[in-house]
């Protein structure tokens, strides 16, 4: 049997090796998860950053307010049963008008409010607004109602344009807005709750 001084040695070590072996396990599991990897994709609402949010919202508002309008605007048309025009002292009021208010009080809020829950339903707000003007844009163009007119079709091309630009950009920008500690932008999270006021 093999008995020299360094097999011995090698016997000696072994205890200590393994009780360093077991206190790095046990350090590795007391060690808090690391951050996820920068470029994740959100999954939850509250993942995706207050900019972004606002800017989903504001394409979402865009389209579905469009979309309603082009609708609500047909059954008007067809003279359709407890559906009519928005008018004053016999004066129709275009919805563009409405979305030139809207968005006036957007920009107002803008200057003056900044934290992060306003900032996401301002974006909201803000698409709403945009889809009752671009929906008219032949109108403002010529200074005409010409809304079922040949002409007419301008309002809708712009607003395809608009809602295939804006969601191709949101598609093809997404990213992880959080820093390497998992911060970043996400605590826009904190700041819906009143904390993220200049």
């Amino acid at each position: 049997m093999d008995a020299s001084p360094e097999h011995g040695q090698q016997h000696e070590r072994e205890p200590g090796q393994e009780h360093a072996q077991r206190h790095g396990q046990q350090h590795a599991r007391d060690r808090p998860p690391a951050p996820e990897r920068s470029g994740h994709r959100p999954r939850r609402w509250r993942e995706v950053s207050p900019t972004r949010r606002g800017l989903v919202l504001a394409w979402w508002g865009f389209t579905l307010t469009f979309g309603f309008l082009r609708l609500l605007t047909w059954l008007i048309h067809i003279d359709a049963a407890g559906v009519g025009n928005v008018s004053a002292g016999g004066v129709h009021i275009h919805h563009y008008v409405w979305g030139i208010l809207i968005l006036m009080v957007v920009g107002a809020l803008g200057l003056v409010e900044r934290s992060a829950r306003w900032r996401t339903w301002m974006g909201l707000a803000y698409g709403i607004g945009t889809a009752l003007v671009i929906d008219e844009t032949a109108n403002l163009i010529d200074l005409n109602d010409v809304y079922w007119e040949d002409a007419g079709w301008v309002s809708i091309a712009v607003a395809l344009i608009v809602i295939g630009i804006a969601g191709s950009a949101l598609a093809l920008t997404h990213r992880d807005e959080t820093g390497p500690d998992g911060a970043g932008d996400r605590v826009g999270d904190g700041a819906a709750d009143g904390e993220g006021k200049d």
